[in-house]
């Protein structure tokens, strides 16, 4: 008996040291990102009077700037609206693809699906979620791109569309897992007073299950904002990566994430153009860590409903 509570100790006090280590790290990280984005704003930047392109940026400029031009000979532009409208864009379209489809799913391989069935199609969709990006982006670069351009008559396939497409099938498993797991946690008596009130299998799945789960589904959908957003490699292959505000599903686009991919191992170090991507980092971190953060809480709400 004294041997367990020993054994139980150590493994307690072992995941509490994982536990502060991970946030440890984590906080280093927004720290990291914070001390070095905010150096893009500070006067200390300036390594040459005469050259405008080592003055700091305006942060009002770059909050609400509608041009991101570091290469801009004379006046370099780091406004950030057109990258986030490309990251925020390309998200909520691939999440109205994929909410539907993700839920219709959970629900599927929730209530309908049984035994070893269930197990194997939960696993496949699983497994899914880690197929490597960068192969989703040779689809849709050499199969989607193309079809895109056939089917609708533009120059090109490389867009809003194409990216959102593929940004819709890498957070489907994201959504239908999580959701799937919202789902399975709903009481069976919840079932069974549907069924014995006479509705179908049908209605008590959507107007009972359904929204006794909501607050899990909305974690999941959180969830999938989260890997949408922040993908950078299938987006990278397949957006455009034109930093411009786009006017049709058809425009070329740039993200966040394949700014700071593409641009931080050709700008100087120690400049404001290097400087200026980690400002970029740093508010990816802040949406990613909100979403997150707001998901965890939402998961906790739900379980927590049907333990009390």
């Amino acid at each position: 008996m004294k041997l367990r509570r020993t054994v139980d100790q150590g493994v307690r006090v072992l995941f509490s040291a994982n536990a502060l280590l991970a946030a440890a790290v984590l906080v280093g990280i927004l720290l990291f990102l914070l001390t070095y984005g905010t150096r893009a704003f500070l006067p200390s930047g300036i390594i040459d009077p005469e050259d405008l392109t080592s003055h700091p940026v305006k942060f009002t400029s770059f909050l609400f700037g509608t041009r991101w031009n570091p290469d801009a000979y004379g006046q370099p532009e780091y406004g950030i609206i057109p990258l986030l409208l490309g990251s925020l864009i390309t998200t909520l379209i691939a999440l109205s693809i994929a909410i539907p489809f993700g839920i219709a799913s959970a629900l599927f391989i929730a209530e309908r699906l049984k035994g070893r069935l269930r197990v194997a199609v939960k696993m496949l969709v699983e497994l899914f979620a880690g197929f490597p990006s960068v192969i989703i982006g040779f689809f849709g670069l050499i199969v989607l791109g193309p079809l895109i351009s056939r089917l609708f008559g533009v120059p090109s396939g490389l867009n809003i569309l194409n990216a959102s497409l593929l940004l819709a099938m890498m957070s489907l498993p994201t959504i239908i897992s999580v959701s799937e797991d919202a789902l399975r946690v709903v009481p069976y008596s919840f079932r069974e007073a549907a069924y014995a009130l006479g509705a179908s299998p049908w209605t008590a799945a959507t107007k009972i299950i359904l929204p006794a789960a909501r607050s899990g589904i909305l974690a999941a959908v959180l969830l999938g904002f989260g890997r949408a957003i922040g993908e950078t490699m299938a987006v990278l292959m397949v957006a455009g990566n034109a930093p411009i505000i786009p006017r049709s599903l058809f425009d070329p686009v740039r993200t966040i994430t394949t700014t700071i991919a593409i641009e931080l191992g050709e700008s100087a170090f120690n400049s404001i153009h290097f400087f200026a991507l980690f400002a970029l980092g740093f508010i990816l971190f802040l949406i990613a860590l909100g979403t997150n953060l707001l998901a965890e809480s939402l998961i906790r709400r739900e379980k927590r409903s049907f333990t009390l």
